[in-house]
């Protein structure tokens, strides 16, 4: 079978761009109603002439509300992103890719500005649009470098992309320690022409970008892609022939009007001024279509860009392509069709009834506060003194003519009281729809004044639940985001390179990952207020602790290391501090390897606790047996002591009985009477 023809490409190609614009301007309705709601033009709502023109700002207020808490749920995190491994041996790599990512090609891709923008759209327009590429651009720098020496001249012309425009060269004198002398100086007035290449995320504007009608998503459509306009320059430095380029019609370009022109305007510049051309802008189409070219019944994926119209002259790219880099963000799917629900849609309704209700209750008041003059014809001598009235300014009336009969006002009745129970109403029902409010829009639910804290919490979490719902639909879609921003590192990084992390010099090598790799987008803080987020982390925290206590650091079937630093981690972030490493210290596998080690040495915990009591109980037993050996020596001496007090108690009782005898028997002989002798004259003897 033939292959298909550049011309038969451009024709298809064609048509399918016709089948796109017709459908971006039939959506294109709906976009600029969103965006005169959300400046507050509101042109399907005109106010009467001579009356109130207030417009009530819901959609942007609304948005505002909602957006704060999204973006803050996104790119609250560090990590805004996460890969996973899925084969062996790919969790280094996703670690790392994790990191280079995250600190690295997102920032650097103006990722932040991006998803902001494209959840700005999203909110308000139904659906933000991202895209990536890899921006390779050839720059050209002039500068101009006095006084080099000739080591430095050397040194600076040795590149081969530089290129010298001017160089002079003078004498000067300068001292040495050998004395003065002279040296020859430089200077030069250089171009250098440099390539350089980055990865990019933008946001992109929904009239610019191209898809096809029946398409469900972005996978299944035929046709993706942006049709935007750049400057000749432009397509110049991004690599294309220039006089291909210079040669392309302008947009709307009449060549008899044009022609008309430069003979009007033929001293003033030439057509074919290159500095006219280079700034003159043109059309430029960057397509993904799925066309079968080669005939073998399957459509394959080609990028095919046109400048300056969609003719085969205008080709200026046709190659096999491996993805399309766009991803359709929504915050609320629509089952079955590509477009999602906005805000705009929930609210423009409550915003033009709130608009008239508003204006007729502003003219109410002004009614009364500048009431309808009533004059009778011809009483009052100065009728501008009643139609414009001055501050201290006299009304005349004609002689004879009731004071209080000449001049009457119109009162006009105070009915636009009515209007505000309407009005609250109307606000009831956009929380209703819409599921935002103050409470879920960051505000603290303590602020809430005559309610009790059950009521508040439960009015916060029903916000909280739609809040959540748009965060987790808007993280769906940026999953694709994330795989494309891989496969960009991995396809074009073609060295290594080393950046500074976490105040460490880290090399990153991603030629080596695998750019399947699953993605997560980190939604698990920030959906709710701060203290929620704290609460929740103390409970999980509080939980393994108890499955630590229960079955042991190493080898738990339920906590690991890295369950442990990401409830740390994740606590420190919901506390408000970006950065956990400040605090606490991420272990590298080798410390988890020697940790896991040193507590597989450890003995047994429950021989341990069995040592320890035979331990304690043969210390018990000896301390119980030296307090018995005391107590018995203590019973003895005591003992002992006893005997001795009733031995000398006894001697002294001996003692005092034997000096009572004494002196009992001493009375006794004083007291004793003398003996007569009757053996010799009766005499005693």
């Amino acid at each position: 079978m033939a292959a298909m023809q550049k011309q038969q490409i451009a024709a298809q190609v064609s048509q399918l761009v016709k089948d796109c614009e017709n459908y971006r301007d039939e959506l294109s309705v709906d976009r600029i109603k969103a965006m005169e709601y959300y400046d507050g033009t509101m042109k399907d709502t005109p106010a009467d002439p001579n009356r109130s023109k207030v417009v009530s700002r819901d959609v942007r207020s609304s948005i505002k509300k909602v957006l704060p808490s999204l973006i803050r749920t996104i790119l609250g995190n560090d990590k805004v992103v996460e890969y996973q491994p899925v084969n062996e041996g790919d969790e280094a790599s996703a670690e790392q890719a994790t990191d280079y990512v995250n600190f690295v090609v997102f920032p650097e891709s103006d990722g932040y500005d991006a998803v902001q923008d494209a959840a700005h759209d999203a909110l308000k327009l139904r659906n933000g649009i991202i895209r990536w590429w890899y921006d390779k651009k050839r720059k050209v720098q002039v500068s101009k470098h006095t006084g080099l020496d000739e080591q430095a001249l050397v040194q600076l012309v040795a590149d081969d992309d530089v290129e010298v425009l001017e160089q002079e060269q003078y004498v000067e004198q300068i001292d040495t320690p050998q004395g003065p002398a002279e040296v020859p100086l430089y200077d030069v007035k250089i171009r250098r022409v440099s390539e350089y290449g980055c990865t990019k995320l933008a946001a992109v504007p929904l009239e610019e970008f191209l898809i096809h009608p029946d398409a469900i998503s972005i996978e299944d459509s035929p046709i993706t892609g942006l049709k935007t306009q750049l400057r000749r320059s432009d397509l110049v430095a991004m690599g294309y022939d220039r006089d291909k380029v210079y040669s392309f019609a302008a947009p709307g370009a009449d060549i008899e009007e044009d022609e008309e022109e430069f003979t009007r305007r033929r001293d003033v510049f030439d057509e074919n001024d290159s500095l006219v051309k280079a700034l003159q802008e043109v059309d430029y189409y960057e397509l993904y279509v799925k066309i079968d070219v080669d005939d073998d019944g399957i459509a394959e994926l080609r990028r095919i860009v046109f400048a300056g119209g969609l003719a085969e002259a205008n080709l200026l790219e046709d190659e096999e392509w491996d993805e399309v880099p766009f991803a359709d963000l929504i915050v609320e799917r629509r089952p079955h069709q590509r477009e999602g629900n906005s805000v705009t849609d929930d609210m423009a309704e409550i915003q033009r009834v709130k608009t008239v209700l508003m204006r007729q209750t502003l003219d109410n008041l002004y009614w009364q506060n500048n009431q309808q003059p009533i004059v009778q014809e011809g009483t009052i001598m100065n009728p501008e003194s009643v139609l414009n009235p001055k501050f201290g300014q006299p009304i005349r009336v004609g002689q004879g003519t009731d004071v209080r009969g000449a001049v009457g006002y119109n009162i006009v009745p105070f009915v636009a009281e009515k209007s505000f129970a309407m009005l609250a109403y109307l606000d009831q029902e956009a929380t209703d729809r819409t599921g935002i409010s103050d409470a879920s829009s960051g505000m603290a639910p303590d602020a809430l004044q005559n309610m009790t804290a059950k009521a508040s919490s439960m009015i916060e979490a029903a916000g909280i639940g739609q809040t959540e719902l748009m965060v987790r639909t808007f993280a769906q879609g940026l999953r694709r985001v994330f795989q494309g921003l891989l496969k960009l590192v991995i396809k074009h990084q073609d060295k290594p390179r080393t950046v500074r992390l976490r105040n460490q010099w880290v090399t990153f090598d991603p030629r080596q990952w695998n750019a399947g790799m699953d993605v997560t987008v980190n939604t698990g803080l920030g959906a709710g207020t701060r203290e929620r987020d704290m609460m929740m982390m103390q409970v999980v925290g509080a939980q393994q602790e108890k499955l630590l206590a229960a079955y042991g650091p190493v080898d738990n079937p339920f906590v690991s290391i890295d369950n442990i630093w990401n409830s740390v981690s994740r606590g420190v972030e919901a506390a408000g501090l970006r950065t956990p490493d400040l605090y606490f210290t991420k272990p590298t596998p080798e410390q988890i390897q020697q940790l896991q080690q040193a507590q597989a040495n450890k003995p047994d915990p429950e021989m341990q606790k069995v040592q320890i009591k035979a331990q304690a109980d043969a210390e018990k037993a000896k301390l119980d047996a030296q307090i018995d050996m005391k107590k018995i020596d203590t019973e003895a001496q005591l003992e002992m002591k006893r005997l001795e007090q009733e031995m000398a108690l006894k001697r002294y009782q001996i003692d005092q009985e034997i000096m009572l005898k004494r002196q009992q028997n001493a009375a006794q002989m004083l007291t004793r009477e003398p003996m007569t002798d009757t053996r010799i004259g009766g005499m005693p003897g």
